[in-house]
């Protein structure tokens, strides 16, 4: 049987308030068109499909269209709620969905009952762990004494082996699961699942089965030949820019696990970050190859530009993220309020606050307006009892 990992597709999720359900599509139907051309007896969402418990109705319409694709392509579709999804709204008419090869695995008292698939070698039984929270998890598991994640994920497990040991001689598994698992790296776009300060537990809670599909980290990643994490189709942090987003191709034979393969996704728009004065950067040519990129710029002008996004954006149409660092750094020594103002009059007090915010003190004109602002705020303090 051949299976094909993915996770985290955050559907609806926004980036730097840019909408990216376009491109969120086109990565869905290019896994739909992968299906095809190899062939894929089953996909696997390990978690978050959505990025809200609550997604808008154009996201739940453009998940429904990817899944369709896939489905129409040839493949079951086995589903395990994430971090981010409401598992009771994704696994709602789950029990009509399996009819059709949508498999919604979404509530712990049936995360040991495993769907199951037969090929030539004879049966395969795949698990869905939905995501974890501790505390209420621990008390649905019959567990009170499990500690975080590590305690209700290890008792989820032990569920799953006992089923497992009742199946057929030669029965080959799979399990899905949303979890951060010791030894990978994170991103800056995924949500904390830490209790108190602990969220990691060790690969070896997984161990008994042929193969693990991890979810919830947005880097594909390896742990062991048969724990994978396939990272999120596409980069929803700039920490992920350099990233080659993918998915797994998983091959199963008589024995178990016969061979992983990656297979890299389309960029429908690349990532990346600048660093210079605004002119430089409006003017320069070699600035052209990222004109269609979604972009994070640092200006380092000595005075903070006025207006820059809307200059940058005459030429970088998708600039999404503006920080400000002069050249030559800026002092950050904390001053308490009482200090800052001591012996100053609420001019000089305006003045250095314009000087803070732009990198530059206040010109002629500039003074002579905060002068009138300040004089107009005295008039009205003295007749404020009177308004």
């Amino acid at each position: 049987m051949k299976v094909l990992h993915t996770s985290d597709w955050h559907v609806g999720r926004t980036f730097h308030g840019t909408d990216l359900l376009a491109e969120q599509e086109a990565v869905l139907t290019h896994l739909a068109e992968l299906v095809s051309a190899e062939a894929v007896d089953v996909v696997l969402v390990a978690g978050d499909v959505y990025d809200r418990a609550v997604p808008s109705a154009e996201a739940v319409r453009a998940a429904t269209r990817g899944l369709e694709q896939i489905r129409e392509a040839g493949a079951r579709v086995v589903i395990t709620p994430g971090n981010h999804d409401s598992a009771a709204r994704l696994g709602a008419f789950a029990g009509f969905a399996a009819a059709g090869g949508l498999y919604l695995r979404t509530t712990i008292e049936e995360l040991h009952e495993p769907v199951l698939f037969e090929d030539d070698h004879g049966p395969i039984a795949c698990y869905g762990i939905p995501y974890l929270e501790p505390e209420p998890a621990r008390h649905a598991l019959g567990v009170p004494e499990a500690k975080g994640h590590t305690g209700v994920l290890t008792e989820a497990m032990r569920r799953i082996r006992e089923d497992l040991a009742t199946r057929p001689d030669g029965t080959r598994s799979i399990v899905l699961a949303h979890a951060f698992v010791s030894g990978a790296a994170p991103t800056e776009s995924e949500r904390t699942i830490a209790v108190g300060g602990v969220e990691d537990v060790d690969g070896s809670v997984f161990d008994g089965v042929d193969y693990v599909a991890l979810g919830h980290l947005h880097g594909p990643q390896v742990l062991a030949d048969h724990l994978r994490y396939s990272g999120s189709p596409l980069a929803y942090s700039f920490s992920e820019a350099q990233q080659r987003k993918s998915v797994w191709l998983v091959e199963l034979d008589a024995a178990g696990l016969a061979g992983v393969t990656r297979h890299d996704l389309p960029v429908p728009r690349r990532l990346a970050t600048l660093r210079g004065k605004l002119e430089e950067l409006l003017q320069s040519p070699d600035h052209t190859e990222f004109e269609d990129c979604y972009l994070s710029i640092t200006l380092t002008d000595e005075v903070r530009p006025i207006d820059a996004m809307r200059k940058l954006r005459a030429r970088f149409a998708h600039a999404v993220h503006l920080e400000w660092e002069p050249d030559g750094g800026r002092a950050t020594g904390e001053l308490k309020y009482s200090e800052a103002i001591r012996g100053r009059s609420d001019l000089e007090i305006a003045s250095t606050f314009v000087a803070d915010c732009r990198g530059a003190a206040p010109n002629e004109s500039e003074q002579a307006l905060l002068t009138r602002a300040l004089e107009e705020a005295g008039k009205l303090e003295a007749v404020g009892p009177e308004l």
